[in-house]
């Protein structure tokens, strides 16, 4: 008989589990109204990923740990989003003024004041920005992942979280994409390899017991 591929993936040493640390922040990448909008040609149907993820940023500011959101930025034209902004035009959606309402924060997802806004071009969070020295000055060693799109910036962002040594704990409810299969594909291959993937009931009760340590 045939082994499953969760045996196969087992058997080659993979799935091992990450413990989250006692220093988490809470990093929301890219959810905004484009995303949401029908009209956009970046709508994903992700609805019940910007509820799921309203949760979990209540739960961080109850917490009271670090709370970090991105958003995509580009000069008109496009010029300083290179090679990926050439990839995928739909990317002019944000291009500097050009679609106001589509690159608004998502309704409930919206930065307070002290919450730090991280503007990028490429789809990992990491990649050319002030992320890595940000949350290593706060001293933090786990990293949960909410937002968009679950197969581009959050596996970029995943990856490249566990390469700069942060634990990161991509939160499933709180992600989003436009297809289930790349969704889920990339669930499976973030959890073999580079990250937990945990439910959203997980994390809030893991940010119960930060919040009261």
């Amino acid at each position: 008989m045939s082994e499953s591929l969760q045996q196969n993936y087992e058997r080659g040493g993979f799935n091992k589990s990450l413990q989250p640390g006692s220093r988490p922040a809470l990093l929301i990448i890219d959810f905004v109204e484009a995303y949401l909008n029908p009209a956009s040609p970046l709508y994903a149907g992700v609805e019940q990923a910007r509820d799921d993820a309203v949760r979990l940023l209540q739960a961080s500011r109850a917490a009271r740990i670090p709370i970090i959101h991105t958003n995509v930025v580009y000069q008109p034209g496009g010029r300083d989003g290179g090679v990926f902004f050439r990839k995928v035009p739909a990317l002019s959606c944000f291009e500097a003024g050009a679609h106001p309402d589509w690159a608004a924060f998502a309704k409930g997802l919206e930065p307070l004041a002290g919450e730090t806004i991280i503007s990028k071009q490429y789809a990992s969070a990491f990649f050319g920005t002030s992320l890595a020295p940000t949350l290593t000055a706060l001293g933090i060693d786990t990293v949960l992942i909410a937002g968009l799109s679950t197969s581009g910036c959050i596996r970029a962002s995943a990856v490249d979280c566990c390469q700069h040594g942060f634990i990161p704990i991509v939160v499933r409810e709180a992600v989003g994409d436009r297809a289930a299969g790349p969704h889920e594909s990339n669930l499976f291959d973030l959890q073999a390899k580079y990250a937990e993937v945990m439910s959203l009931t997980t994390v809030l009760g893991y940010l119960g017991g930060v919040r009261e340590s």
